[in-house]
């Protein structure tokens, strides 16, 4: 009967109920917090990626500068504020703005059509010798050429909790922008070979 009259009371009994609560929960909110803290860290990377992109193709646009002086400057300051980021540049010049990303044009196409393959011929735009899906010239080109400026970042995650939302270690952004470069020069824009591969 006395066992009876305790597991009664014990039954009724709401103290520490809040707290046995709040631990259950604990472990999903503290997740959730840390993950808004992860997305905001990110949007504050991307705004240091983005103005350091800017500034670095303003220098590229105005000339004097070379694209190792302008790769070093986004290298040192995109590593300023992480010293384990990982951060690659590429930058290709393209004679108008139409051609940025676009292939090199096929001249003669062989089946299967709208495809190069053995035996097509194509004006080589970059003067590399191969066909390319990009017809951009490496480097920052000359006076009024169209300049693509592509910055990538590879960064460790802040907090420990990409396992728990199926995230990776480390979180990559890629930033990019495309100008003209200033008429500093004359310009010249010579007509691109017309190379044929053999079947």
């Amino acid at each position: 009967m006395r066992a009876r009259r305790r597991l009664g009371s014990l039954s009724r009994d709401v103290r520490g109920v809040t707290i046995i609560e709040f631990a259950m929960i604990l472990p999903a909110l503290c997740v959730v917090l840390l993950a808004i803290f992860e997305i905001g860290w990110r949007q504050y990377v991307s705004s240091i990626v983005q103005g350091t992109l800017h500034e670095a193709a303003r220098m590229a646009t105005v000339g004097g500068k070379s694209t190792t002086d302008i790769d070093t400057y986004v290298k040192g300051r995109l590593r300023s504020f992480s010293h384990a980021a990982t951060v690659e540049t590429n930058t290709r010049s393209y004679d108008e703005f139409t051609a940025v990303g676009t292939p090199e044009l096929i001249t003669s196409d062989t089946a299967p059509l709208g495809q190069f393959n053995p035996g097509d011929c194509y004006e080589d735009f970059n003067n590399n010798g191969r066909y390319d899906l990009d017809r951009g010239k490496s480097g920052l080109g000359g006076a009024d050429d169209i300049v693509r400026y592509e910055v990538s970042i590879s960064y460790p995650r802040m907090f420990p909790i990409a396992g728990f939302l199926g995230w990776g270690n480390t979180d990559t952004i890629v930033a990019n922008t495309v100008l003209r470069n200033q008429p500093y020069a004359g310009r010249s824009v010579a007509t691109p070979p017309i190379r044929c591969t053999t079947p």
